[in-house]
């Protein structure tokens, strides 16, 4: 065996884990709570354990080598399965009576709730819902336990939380289907700011990193109407000249589903990440570990969500 495989820790594997999963050094150094100069050192070691390159850069970015590529899921269960050996005795959700608190988007109580509640009557009947929509930084309330998982997107990730990493997505521009904007291709800044904005509040940050960019050249966009619900801003995006920016693979279930269409944004490269997240004082939950993997499981089994994997937060 290679030596340096052997001396490999739980540590490195935790941050092989956020490196395979993240393809980004400062996203996963802040993730870690590391410096990006100590995480290249720890890449440096993890390549000469596993012989290989792990990330390769290109362009800008990183992409996994086909090796890493087969470590993602064998790490994930690796590190769930250490877990699990701290953990009291066995779990069984068909005994379980318990009342979780979820809360998520209203376009993810619509397209994934009831493959949930379906899977819940099946394997823990005794379990009961309460589900509420989430607004970027109520991170408070898993604190308090008021809510006891939440899914949300956001670049830097708040203390004291765990989480899997659902998938990663782009923002682009949703419209109606005879919208003037329709005929171009990929919409140039100008193009994006020469009609009115409908901005989806609920489920977490999905464009404050556009008015970040336009803010640092003295724009800003027209935003006409704020909501929280996915449901209302496709009506009002169907009967107006308004637009909406929405991640892609939502644009793309809603423009199927409601008749709309939608294009990319062309002024600026942003890569959203998908998370579920729960406080740290639920991490040892066997009750709770065994919610938040059914709805990670159903999450990627469903049509409606984006390839994902594991990520653990610091």
């Amino acid at each position: 065996m290679n030596p340096t495989f052997a001396s490999l820790s739980l540590a490195h594997l935790r941050t092989l884990d956020h490196l395979l999963q993240l393809k980004n050094l400062s996203h996963a150094a802040e993730r870690l709570g590391v410096s990006q100069p100590a995480l290249s050192r720890q890449l440096a070691l993890l390549r000469e354990a596993f012989g290989d390159p792990l990330l390769v850069r290109q362009g800008r970015g990183y992409v996994l080598s086909e090796h890493a590529e087969t470590l993602v899921e064998p790490l994930r269960q690796v590190l769930e399965e250490l877990q699990a050996l701290r953990q009291p005795a066995v779990f069984d959700p068909a005994r379980c009576e318990r009342r979780f608190c979820l809360a998520a988007s209203d376009y993810v109580a619509e397209h994934m709730l009831p493959l949930l509640v379906a899977a819940l009557e099946q394997e823990a009947p005794g379990v009961s819902l309460e589900y509420r929509t989430w607004q970027a930084g109520q991170y408070a309330l898993l604190a308090s336990g008021e809510i006891d998982l939440a899914t949300t997107l956001f670049d830097e990730s708040p203390p004291n939380l765990h989480g899997r990493l659902l998938g990663e997505d782009r923002a682009v521009c949703l419209m109606r289907r005879d919208h003037p904007l329709t005929a171009q291709a990929t919409l140039s800044q100008a193009d994006y700011l020469a009609h009115k904005h409908v901005r989806i509040s609920g489920g977490g940050d999905k464009d404050s990193f556009i008015d970040r960019h336009l803010r640092a050249q003295g724009l800003q966009r027209r935003v006409s109407l704020e909501v929280p619900f996915f449901c209302a801003t496709v009506k009002v995006v169907a009967g107006s000249q308004a637009v909406a920016t929405v991640p892609e693979h939502i644009a793309r279930q809603l423009s199927r589903l409601h008749g709309l269409a939608w294009r990319p944004l062309g002024f600026i490269d942003h890569s959203q990440r998908y998370w579920v997240v729960w406080h740290q004082r639920l991490q040892a939950s066997a009750e709770h570990r065994w919610l938040r993997n059914r709805v990670f499981e159903l999450w990627r089994q469903s049509q409606f969500g984006v390839q994902g994997g594991h990520a653990r937060l610091p």
